[in-house]
């Protein structure tokens, strides 16, 4: 793969996922749909785009995955789509992030690596990012939908944890999406009394889950392949950057010094904590 191809992969995925944030809070500020109707549709498109890749790819459409995977997704996917009921998409990104790379920060402490002085500088910066953001005041955003998503960036860290050195990255995700179906199901039935949608809103988390989460999944595993770890990691801080922009453009969402000042910390912080490799 030349560097080309693999530096616009990467910006296509880099949009995916921050397409992911947008298109659920458009989804739930503007459509009738509920938080558990879009998890479901966004889950089952994705697995059966995955499915479709993998079948495409080998002529089998084998797939991997595990039952423990599965449940860390959907509980990811579940928590990210009702957090998004009441936050903007720019601050919901922002706490995804940070959620996701502290636990990974601190699954890999907790195995042993230590980090350098500017690594902890770093990591303290970020939490105290994470934590200026969430304080009480007029522009602090939600509780609910602030632990909600805090709880969907620890789901998906420890779902990407489990996710290394398991294989073929996309049959894996293929076959936790499909196991993740029948969870988003129950969610689905459990929520009846609240369940409501119509077609603008299924569009939206049809775009989400086939485009945005399958097709975006399967982009950046391919991308991959010409990335460095911290290249891959860095990049990665581009996401909540391009959510708030999207969060201006298509949804008028103002940003506030609180949540620029919070950017700053946290995605500064973890700029430094990957900028060298952690010492076992």
């Amino acid at each position: 793969m030349t560097r080309g191809t693999s530096l616009l992969l990467t910006l296509v995925a880099m949009f995916a996922f921050a397409g992911n944030s947008l298109l659920c809070r458009m989804a739930l500020k503007h459509t009738a749909i509920d938080a558990a109707s879009f998890t479901l549709v966004r889950i089952a498109s994705g697995a059966l785009v995955l499915w479709l890749i993998v079948r495409t790819r080998s002529g089998e459409g084998r797939i991997a995955g595990s039952w423990p995977s599965a449940l860390a997704l959907f509980a990811y996917a579940a928590a990210f789509s009702y957090a998004y009921l009441s936050l903007p998409a720019a601050t919901g990104a922002l706490l995804l992030f940070g959620a996701v790379q502290t636990t990974m920060i601190g699954y890999g402490l907790w195995r042993g690596e230590r980090l350098g002085k500017g690594q902890v500088l770093g990591l303290a910066c970020a939490v105290a990012g994470l934590v200026g953001l969430l304080l009480p005041g007029l522009s602090a955003p939600p509780l609910l939908g602030s632990a909600l998503m805090l709880g969907a960036g620890v789901a998906w860290g420890v779902y990407s944890l489990r996710g290394r050195g398991s294989g073929d990255p996309t049959a894996v995700t293929a076959g936790n999406f499909l196991r993740a179906v029948p969870l988003a199901g129950v969610l689905s039935g459990l929520a009846f009394a609240f369940r409501s949608w119509d077609w603008p809103g299924v569009a939206y988390a049809l775009a989400s889950g086939a485009l945005a989460s399958g097709l975006g999944y399967a982009i950046w595993y391919t991308a991959l392949r010409g990335l460095t770890a911290t290249s891959a990691a860095t990049v990665q801080l581009s996401v909540p950057v391009l959510a708030a922009l999207g969060g201006i453009v298509f949804l008028g969402e103002p940003v506030t010094m609180r949540f620029a000042l919070a950017s700053a910390a946290v995605l500064g912080g973890i700029a430094l904590v990957i900028a060298k490799p952690r010492r076992a």
